[in-house]
């Protein structure tokens, strides 16, 4: 048996690597007190990185342990300590992991302990951590990491051995990223972070438990989100299939258009579009004006403010409101191009399993409102009308593609909130809420201007936009966005009120909002505004999570594939897809304070791709001849992704 002791705060603790035969039995015996007990215990991997589903993965010790003790069993090519491993990850009947999905998952696929077992009996303290103050440090918040949240909880001097590691790996030639796999698995620094992270976690979930009782957060609450966690981990285990040969063909025409749009920017002395100062000085050499300027001083030329230029909206589509800025243009099209290049036709190349198929990461609770985000690729960043990348990822063989989302959850959802009346009338009677909005402030020879202005007005209610990116969006001079915002407000008072209500008994309860389910959401002192996007956007997420944890209550968790803002993806056979889509729509579809949330079952039905959904838009686009000529590549792509 190896020994590396220990003291965080004060006690002295005892991490153990069992070598022999007789030290697993040790390990045993303290497994089945452990479990005679039911007390909480800590558990953790080590691994060779984070890719879990690569086919060179490799698991390569497993940790449990509690406040003062650790056990570190090497289970890479050893199968007696991969038996005692799982042996008592299965008797165990509680155990806490900081960030359970990744852990749950390398388990689930490494070590054959199924996740449907493990899962229920796990607590993820970065869960907890998250319903108290979902903030990072970097942003003001309490911060979300094991170390720096045992740093505040556990011990000022809690260690971040990783630090240690890091330095390690340098030592013997490796990176942060590649160092995991290739260090020693004797190495002592690396047996002693593996033992300390149980014994950290043990010490902190009692801890932030109570912290978050204390703030009046529910149990309910943090069940809930242990739900959606595991309902979301199935579904990145399932993972998708990848069209290999598209994709790689995909890979080469990005990384071509990157290049074209670069060359035509080096025509205006940007040598990369990647330096924002570059850009700038061409641009306001150009005749351009720029007037916002970065934290540092420098002058933005963000995605935004060159959307602007281009004179294009949100969906790259021609505003029609200036004449277009070739050199923004071209910037932002390279720049597209070498993104979708990299985060999604490398990422799906690359990144695939033994069968062909890609895991994205679902990140069940994230950001500030808890909205999901699913990483490698970043798939819930797509433009919502773009088949290019969607064309990649298909349905399992004898399946079809299906995607049900929500109709307009977020407006439905304000109006709800807010008791706004009018609005209300308008989604009872089935009406296009912009357009009646633009009929209401324009009259009823309103224009398809108007609705997008009134559109833009709307989601800027939700998303938090301002005047002036209004006035980017939409090209419209800024007195005439104002002026659509004071009257979109007298048209919508209600929504008006809850706002200024919103935001004073955030003032009054410490710069807190408190959702429907009782989320605790901490605002910054100086974005008290934030109130209502918080509001809104954190409630819409909750309406999808309940109807996940609903499906997975009547048996649809297998048919899906990811969830995606207001989306729910999936696949099922032939036969039954239009009966399972039917189920799907009536477990999403429910009535919100009176306001009816309804899953538009319209298309919901695919082909052979995710992306076949989205080509009758392609279709449209092909039969302008001028966009067929200016776009010869994406057209032929096109046309094959619509077969």
């Amino acid at each position: 048996m190896k020994y590396f002791p220990y003291t965080i705060a004060g006690d002295e603790t005892m991490t153990r690597v069992p070598e022999t035969a007789a030290d697993l039995d040790e390990f045993r015996r303290w497994v089945t007190r452990k479990a005679q007990s039911g007390e909480m215990i800590g558990a953790d991997t080590e691994t060779t990185g984070l890719d879990t589903f690569s086919p060179t993965y490799r698991l390569r010790t497993v940790q449990l342990g509690d406040a003062r003790d650790a056990w570190v069993l090497q289970v890479e090519n050893r199968p007696e300590a991969q038996e005692a491993a799982r042996w008592a990850l299965l008797t165990l009947p509680r155990l806490v992991f900081h960030n359970a999905t990744f852990d749950l998952l390398v388990l689930d696929r490494h070590l054959q302990t199924p996740l449907e077992t493990l899962g229920p009996r796990a607590t993820d303290s970065k869960i907890i951590a998250h319903l108290f103050d979902p903030r990072p440090r970097h942003e003001g918040g309490y911060g979300l990491r094991l170390k720096e949240l045992c740093a505040k909880d556990v011990d000022p001097s809690a260690p971040d051995t990783q630090e240690d590691l890091t330095a390690v790996f340098r030592s013997i030639g490796e990176t942060k990223a590649t160092g995991w796999a290739e260090i020693d698995i004797n190495h002592p620094t690396y047996l002693q972070y593996a033992g300390l992270d149980v014994i950290l976690v043990s010490r902190l979930l009692p801890v932030i438990t109570k912290r978050l009782a204390d703030a009046g957060v529910t149990q309910r609450l943090v069940d809930f989100e242990h739900r959606v966690m595991l309902v979301c981990a199935k579904m990145e285990r399932r993972g998708m299939l990848v069209d290999q040969p598209y994709v790689r063909d995909l890979v080469g025409r990005l990384e071509a258009e990157a290049a074209l749009h670069a060359g035509k920017a080096k025509q205006y002395g940007v040598t990369s579009v990647n330096a924002p100062k570059q850009v700038a000085t061409a641009l306001l050499g150009m005749g351009e004006t720029l007037t916002e300027t970065t934290d540092s001083g420098a002058l933005k030329v963000d995605k935004s403010i060159l959307l602007d230029l281009a004179d294009l909206d949100q969906h790259w589509q021609p505003r029609g409101t200036r004449t277009p800025n070739p050199l923004a243009d071209a910037v932002l099209r390279s720049k597209r191009a070498g993104k979708w290049s990299t985060s999604y036709g490398i990422a799906m190349r690359d990144g695939l399993d033994i069968d062909g198929r890609i895991h994205p990461k679902i990140n069940s609770l994230q950001a500030r409102t808890a909205r999901m985000s699913i990483s490698g690729p970043p798939l819930q960043q797509l433009p919502s009308g773009d088949w290019t990348i969607r064309r990649a990822l298909l349905p399992d063989p004898g399946m079809r593609i299906f995607s049900v989302d929500y109709s307009a959850v977020e407006m439905r959802v304000l109006a709800a909130l807010a008791d706004e009346t009018v609005m209300k009338r308008a989604i009872a009677e089935g009406r296009d809420l912009h357009g009646f909005t633009a009929e209401l402030i324009y009259g009823p020879d309103y224009t398809s201007f108007h609705r997008k202005l009134c559109k833009g007005v709307g989601f800027g209610k939700v998303y938090g936009g301002g005047a002036l990116t209004l006035s980017r969006q939409t090209g419209a001079p800024l007195p005439d966005v104002k002026k659509a915002i004071a009257a979109y407000d007298r048209t919508y008072r209600g929504i008006k009120r809850f706002s200024n209500r919103l935001q004073r008994e955030a003032r009054a309860d410490g710069y807190i909002v408190w959702t429907p389910v009782g989320r605790r959401l901490p605002l910054d002192r100086d974005r008290v505004y934030a109130a209502t996007n918080y509001m809104v956007q954190s409630t819409a997420r909750d309406v999808l999570c309940q109807a996940l944890l609903d499906m997975d209550d009547k048996g649809l968790t297998e048919y899906l594939l990811l969830p995606i803002h207001d989306e729910v993806l999936g696949c099922a056979p032939d036969a039954d897809v239009e009966g399972v889509v039917k189920e799907v729509v009536g477990t999403m579809s429910m009535n919100f304070f009176g306001v009816p949330l309804d899953a538009d079952p319209n298309d919901a039905i695919g082909g052979r791709s995710w992306g076949s959904r989205y080509m009758k838009k392609a279709e449209t686009m092909m039969a302008n001849d001028a966009w067929y000529a200016a776009n010869p590549d994406a057209a032929r792509a096109a046309e094959e992704a619509r077969k």
